[in-house]
């Protein structure tokens, strides 16, 4: 990665930009960083302050504020920026999940960056039908947050015919330090979750959120992943019921028990829905991400594995229990 050019991070105030910051660093080379003013930046603004990275505010809704993210000689983009839920209509996920994304993608065509990276999410599959989940699988969303990354990646598709050297990636649930957000904080932290939905026998796929900060980097490094798009997953498949244990076991948790039937958990989430957006927050329990536990959601990634990379944590079972060992701090309930 070391290099003149400037790597260019949108979304880096998030919980992947963060871990994609992090092994960039590390790397060496020029990073400039992005985020949206209502986003807490604190940690971008040290590292800027410290002189390992450029931190410029900008916001994929506003045109004009996003010039300044491509002065001088920009040579990769790694475009993480989202808003990523289940709960968000789609008047606050299409100007950023897919006009956002027209706006950075034209900006880095007329930039002519070496590569451009566009991270996606298995959830322009939808739920599974039946099969494991390869990048030929038809993309069909069940939900407004699968559908405005459909969407977008519709525009990266298209800017790759004009011209674009762009990978897209897709990866499932993504876990690890420091995520408090989302379906994999469950996998990430001590949680108060004292149920098993269903029957908890549908086997899932997850990502640690080093592995696909890695991916993201390995294949912007190979010319021949340019034009495709790659499925990022660990190698195991645990049921729900085992992965919602070795979490209450690394984390210091109770073990859940009692199994709740998904239709009462859906009633649960649509009242919880109710109440979250009365008092302006996303819900705990998203009704549309249910829909992805009623039956198996095998995602294969033996395309990425062919493009060379090495997964840091292809272990389920032995990431959590790495994850527990690492940080006392969380085992804590928040």
């Amino acid at each position: 990665m070391r290099s003149d050019g400037i790597s260019l991070v949108t979304g880096a105030a998030g919980f992947l930009g963060g871990h994609l910051i992090e092994q960039l660093v590390s790397r060496g080379g020029r990073i400039r960083a992005t985020a949206p003013a209502w986003e807490d930046a604190d940690d971008l603004r040290m590292r800027h302050e410290a002189g390992e990275i450029e931190f410029v505010r900008a916001d994929l809704r506003k045109p004009e504020t996003l010039p300044p993210l491509f002065a001088g000689r920009v040579e990769s983009v790694f475009h993480l920026g989202a808003i990523c839920n289940f709960s968000s209509p789609d008047s606050v996920l299409q100007p950023v999940n897919v006009a956002g994304v027209a706006r950075i993608t034209e900006r880095a065509l007329s930039a002519g960056v070496r590569c451009f990276i566009y991270m996606g999410s298995t959830s322009v599959y939808g739920p599974c039908r039946g099969r494991s989940l390869d990048e030929d699988a038809p993309r069909e969303p069940s939900d407004a947050y699968g559908r405005s990354k459909r969407d977008g990646e519709d525009v990266v598709w298209r800017a790759i015919r004009s011209g674009l050297p762009a990978v897209i990636l897709r990866p499932c649930t993504i876990y690890g330090p420091g995520h408090t957000d989302g379906a994999g904080k469950v996998f990430s932290r001590r949680s108060s979750l004292a149920a098993i939905p269903g029957d908890g026998r549908q086997r899932l796929s997850n990502v640690r959120v080093e592995d696909v900060a890695g991916a993201a980097i390995h294949l912007s490094q190979r010319e021949q992943a340019r034009g495709q798009a790659f499925n990022v997953a660990d190698d195991s498949h645990p049921t729900l019921e085992e992965a919602l244990v070795l979490a209450a076991d690394a984390f210091g948790g109770r073990r859940p028990r009692v199994h709740l039937p998904l239709s009462l958990l859906a009633l649960i989430a649509r009242v919880d829905g109710v109440l979250a957006r009365l008092r302006g927050r996303i819900p705990d329990l998203e009704y549309d991400a249910l829909r992805y536990l009623h039956a198996d959601y095998v995602v294969d990634n033996r395309k990425l594995k062919q493009a060379g990379y090495r997964l840091i944590h292809p272990d389920f079972a032995e990431s959590m229990r790495e994850l527990g060992r690492r940080d006392p701090l969380q085992r804590r309930s928040v």
